[in-house]
């Protein structure tokens, strides 16, 4: 016999006992009354532990199970058991669920939970951010409502949410791609990824092929029609020198063009100079000022301040490249008459600064953050005149960057520009007093000894 049955015959037993006994002593009637006694507080008992479960169960579930007594006292002590049971399973999926949701919120893309009328049930910070929401004001309306966008509306309506659709933010100059996974049986996550940066690269991916072949169609148009020409008709040899004359320029205008585009990609190949090594600055800007001057051809005053005479670790060849596309900038888009000065200092704090100064047209203000993007040109029909290609500058800020250099732009329209690379400390080597007192000193200082390996 188990002992919730053992334990539930002892009342009974009792009451037939005391029902016996008093049956023997004081005859039939009082047996009768001790029965009745008994039975009546027996059932009492029961109806008291019954009302007890019945209000545990109707109340709350954090209700602590009550204490029963005598045959109750395993039932109530087994219910204790199974609700202690249920609180430790609640309280492990809810940790699960907390994991899951820091989870969910430490992912870098946008998640939002839809119910099936596509309202916001929940939403981690990303997509907050993103889609400028605030949970306490916007839980439970419908994402419709708050994401004006066309584009996704129709995405919404078709159903079909195989793949992402693209939706655009002009006001935060951002890209969203967004993609509805359904989960459960009529909810929704929603999935929010900036694509911002793909999509800045993607679109000068387009524009970098568009431009290579719109720079590389005229050239080869004249070239093109000019061989046709002297294959087609009897030429005067003064004709055909003049027509091969401008063959050959419009083929080495392809040419440079090539060479900037192979640079470029050299550039971008490798994150830091492959072979650093120290070079003094002094024969660079003589070299440079020189090449301004036959790039000039007499038509501006062109000047070279040397401050302080220095060595600098870093690709010769690389810096060279892009210090001379300032120059020839400077020479191309000044005036005749104009002036061009390139200056060198050392700055207190140990840095170089190499200044290209001129007194050409100047570029207005809205266009000096995108001066050094490929192909962007201010004044498209000045730059074919000039013989750029609209790389120069693109090549100047790759070599910057793998010196870890800065470029300053300073232009007033009309009134000139200032072009200012500034090289980082670790990167300069003063020379001492006697080579600053005079610069051609340095120059035979400097350039009679041998280039030693100074990796930074």
């Amino acid at each position: 016999m188990s002992p919730t049955w053992r334990d539930g015959l002892v009342a009974p037993s009792l009451v037939a006992a005391g029902t016996l006994l008093a049956w023997a002593i004081f005859g039939e009637g009082w047996a009768l009354i001790a029965l009745a006694i008994g039975a009546a507080a027996l059932l009492a008992f029961h109806l008291h532990h019954l009302s007890l479960v019945t209000r545990w169960a109707a109340g709350p579930l954090e209700t602590p199970v009550p204490d029963g007594r005598g045959p109750w006292a395993r039932t109530f002590s087994a219910l204790y058991r199974r609700t202690r049971l249920r609180r430790t399973m609640q309280r492990d999926l809810r940790q699960v669920i907390e994991r899951f949701r820091n989870a969910a919120q430490a992912v870098p893309d946008g998640v939002i939970v839809l119910d099936a009328r596509n309202r916001i049930e929940w939403a981690n910070p990303r997509a907050v951010e993103q889609l400028a929401l605030d949970l306490d004001r916007d839980v439970g309306q419908p994402l419709i409502n708050l994401l004006r966008a066309p584009e996704f509306l129709r995405y919404l309506e078709a159903g079909d949410f195989r793949e992402a659709v693209l939706v655009e933010q002009p006001q935060q100059r951002r890209s969203l791609s967004m993609q509805i996974v359904p989960f459960g049986i009529e909810d929704k996550l929603l999935l929010c990824r900036d694509v911002t940066q793909l999509e800045a690269i993607s679109r000068m991916r387009r524009d970098f092929i568009a431009n290579v072949s719109h720079e590389l169609k005229t050239p080869l148009t004249v070239v093109s029609g000019f061989v046709e020409t002297m294959q087609d008709l009897e030429l005067e040899p003064h004709q055909r020198a003049r027509y091969l004359a401008l063959m050959q320029e419009q083929a080495r205008s392809m040419q440079r063009l090539v060479d900037d585009l192979l640079t470029l990609s050299a550039l971008e190949s490798e994150p830091s100079p492959a072979h650093d090594t120290a070079f003094a600055i002094v024969p660079l800007l003589l070299e440079l000022s020189a090449d301004a001057k036959a790039l000039s051809r007499g038509e501006h005053d062109v000047t070279l301040d040397v401050e302080r005479a220095a060595s600098i670790v870093g690709s010769r060849d690389e810096l060279a490249s892009a210090f001379g596309n300032l120059v020839s900038n400077a020479v191309r888009y000044t005036p005749q008459r104009g002036s061009i000065a390139l200056q060198w200092r050392v700055d207190a704090d140990g840095s170089g600064v190499f200044a290209v100064r001129d007194s050409g047209i100047g570029v207005a203000a809205e266009h000096i953050p995108r001066l050094t993007e490929r192909f962007y040109r201010v004044d498209r029909s000045r730059s074919r005149a000039t013989g750029g290609t609209g790389l120069g500058l693109a090549i100047v800020k790759h070599v910057l960057l793998r010196h870890r250099a800065e470029l300053e732009v300073e232009s007033t329209p009309g009134r000139g520009s200032v072009f200012t690379v500034r090289l980082p400390a670790e990167r300069i080597r003063p020379l001492d007093a006697r080579a600053d007192a005079d610069p051609t000193e340095a120059v035979r200082a400097t350039s009679s000894a041998k280039p030693r390996d100074t990796t930074p």
